[in-house]
């Protein structure tokens, strides 16, 4: 699947409910209800997302993973390719959208067709 391919990556992601894909900063950002959860860099395509702190702890001790710069502390990382393999960083992004989406209002959810 090779996620950190800019055209997988955005395929990856096209249905998931409520996201929204653009180019800012440089980067592609995924977004849901207007919040980013999960961006690949353009230039390294490298992958930063939302973690728990527990998953930030045993992720940045991980080769090719650390703290992704101008993202709260703990809380975001960045994968460099190669790092993860596809499966597992699916499933990182996937709980990040989670997460995200979860602190979303109610009204928001139910617009963008989430589930609570």
């Amino acid at each position: 699947m090779n996620l950190h391919d800019k055209d997988r990556f955005a395929a990856h992601l096209a249905n998931w409910k409520g996201v929204e894909l653009v180019e800012q900063w440089e980067n592609l950002v995924a977004k849901v209800g207007g919040k980013i959860f999960c961006l690949r860099g353009q230039s390294d395509g490298s992958i930063a997302f939302k973690v728990s702190e527990l998953a930030f702890d045993g992720l940045v001790e991980l080769p090719g993973i650390g703290q992704a710069p101008y993202f709260a502390k703990r809380m975001w990382v960045r994968v460099e390719p190669g790092a993860l393999d596809d499966d597992l960083l699916a499933g990182y992004i996937a709980q990040s959208y989670k997460t995200v989406a979860a602190g979303l209002t109610k009204k928001l959810r139910a617009e963008l067709g989430i589930a609570p």
